[in-house]
């Protein structure tokens, strides 16, 4: 997904031109120049939300005074809606000012504004939009989400599980649903076989956020999913639902995704090569693993990296390798290229880094290089 820094770059003033034409298309006389003139005057020192809201301002002082007129223009100005595989990152940013537009003035006229949103995810999306009315207006609210999970666009399919999500990024947090996400589970029981890849990984980001405070509450799910829809979508969503507790070694989740047996497996030659990396630079990490039991085992491989801080502790970091079916007694060499560049989210310091191979959550075989800033 882009960052908020890349996005801002589409909120301008050939944005505001785009949803201006579009608005005077059914209300001849919204004036399109000055409104691109003003964000295109005001937008300059702002990040992505705050552009959004000058455009959504610019319109509020430009249509009817009158909530449910202003909304009514704006929905009929939408373009087509987006195709089964086009998600809402393809195009349409512009109407990220229309959503905001909801958000901030149609509070208090759910009977305007839900449907509203569900036109704008049919071409972009609501999600940011719609947790102020499930904070404020939940009966309706939910009543929608649960609509839009069996909505035949995929698009709108989507926003019933990320609308909802209790930690969604980029968004205000649903404290209700971070402290008891049952009605959110409710929703997505509609969505856990969902013929689209777009839905099923906006359902196991869901699940994937819940997991971190209730993990038993979401492995009673997966483990009643497994029996009940033996499907491989609901396989597939409930592998990247539990990716953070696969990582952490949770062994329920482990045998859900069918990894067994991994006190059977051992590593040898942990080696890590260049010894000393300069910030940059690619590790190769490379070890064998050997399963020594009489019975073959389908094992999940994960790395852990401890990144030194600035006060010289470490701070342990799991990345996702692979997966493997062992036959009994089979040895198998593995190979993964590791980049030490620097992000956003990591600021790197010097010195020895521990790296751990883990299979199934158990730590196999461990080893260090000095990293060079």
């Amino acid at each position: 997904m882009a960052t908020d820094h890349s996005l801002k770059k589409y909120i301008d003033g050939a944005a505001a031109r785009r949803l201006g034409t579009s608005i005077r298309a059914v209300r001849p006389d919204f004036d399109v120049d000055s409104y691109v003139a003003e964000v295109d005057r005001r937008v300059g020192p702002l990040e992505l939300k705050d552009r959004v809201l000058v455009m959504s301002q610019g319109l509020r002082d430009r249509l009817p005074e009158h909530y449910p007129d202003a909304v009514a223009v704006l929905v009929a100005a939408l373009e087509d809606p987006l195709g089964e595989d086009d998600g809402m990152f393809n195009d349409g940013f512009h109407l990220m000012a229309v959503a905001r537009f909801v958000e901030e003035y149609g509070l208090d006229h759910p009977e305007a504004s839900l449907p509203a949103l569900v036109e704008i995810t049919r071409r972009h999306t609501g999600e940011f939009a719609v947790r102020p009315f499930v904070q404020r207006h939940y009966a309706p609210t939910m009543a929608l989400m649960r609509a839009c999970a069996v909505d035949p666009d995929a698009n709108v399919r989507r926003f019933a599980s990320e609308g909802i999500r209790p930690r969604l990024p980029w968004a205000r947090r649903l404290p209700a649903f971070v402290v008891d996400p049952a009605p959110v589970l409710e929703v997505l029981e509609y969505l856990r076989s969902d013929p689209s890849k777009y839905v099923r990984t906006s359902v196991a980001n869901n699940l994937n956020d819940i997991a971190r405070a209730h993990p038993d509450l979401v492995l009673d799910l997966a483990e009643r999913w497994t029996r009940e829809s033996p499907t491989p979508e609901t396989a597939w969503t409930l592998r990247h639902g539990l990716r953070t507790l696969i990582k952490e070694g949770d062994q329920r989740a482990l045998a859900l995704v069918g990894a067994t047996g991994g006190e059977h497996v051992l590593a040898h030659g942990l080696t890590l090569s260049p010894r000393a990396l300069d910030l940059g630079g690619t590790l190769l990490v490379r070890v064998e693993l050997e399963n020594v039991d009489t019975r073959p085992h389908t094992v999940v491989i994960d790395y852990a990296v401890h990144h030194v801080r600035a006060d010289g502790s470490r701070g342990r970091k799991v990345f996702k390798w692979t997966r493997v079916e062992l036959c009994a007694g089979e040895r198998r060499l593995l190979e993964k290229k590791h980049p030490v560049r620097p992000i956003s989210t990591r600021t790197y310091h010097p010195g020895d880094h521990l790296v751990e191979v883990q299979v199934n959550g158990l730590i196999k075989a461990s080893a260090a290089f000095d990293l060079r800033v």
